[in-house]
């Protein structure tokens, strides 16, 4: 069953319905009556249309719309830190240990996005994270290179050694 409850599409929103689940297992599970938001939603410099189901029925179909983007932002915020810093691997598992390990993995966050505004840097996290990861014993100003990285007019550039490569017993 489904009661429109916006009469006709405004901006972004192209949808307001009250619905209520069918099949016993569904009335069984959730019998409250739920509000489905149809938006035009930015993916990726594209408009895509998405579907929201909530079973709040007070706020503005704009702000259902808005709260599920700003919750997909922190979505990917949490993925980068698990993937790029390792965060699903803790090294100890009592609670003070997983709270250094999680304060540790937002602090470098926080300063490698800090080092990517400086720099001015319009690359992937990943592939800042990869940079500073690989030059991270040796002395370099990070703001320069993250300057000079993937320019050819840079100022200089981190080239390998043939002492690099070098493999004891071939």
């Amino acid at each position: 069953m489904s009661k429109r409850l916006q009469k006709k599409p405004q901006g972004r929103i192209l949808r307001d319905d009250l619905i209520t689940l069918r099949g016993p297992k569904c009335r069984q599970l959730y019998p409250m009556p739920l509000r489905r938001v149809v938006a035009l939603v930015e993916v990726d410099g594209k408009e895509v249309e998405m579907v929201f189901l909530t079973n709040n029925l007070e706020w503005s179909p704009s702000s259902v719309a808005d709260l599920y983007r700003c919750r997909w932002s922190i979505e990917v915020f949490f993925k980068q830190i698990k993937q790029t810093l390792q965060l699903s691997d803790f090294l100890g598992y009592s609670a003070n240990a997983v709270r250094w390990q999680v304060w540790t993995a937002l602090l470098t966050y926080l300063l490698l996005r800090y080092l990517a505004f400086l720099s001015q840097w319009h690359h992937s996290f990943t592939r800042l994270f990869a940079i500073v990861r690989s030059v991270i014993w040796k002395k370099f100003d990070l703001r320069e290179l993250l300057r000079s990285y993937g320019t050819a007019g840079g100022s200089f550039r981190v080239l390998g050694t043939p002492q690099q490569a070098f493999f004891p017993g071939f």
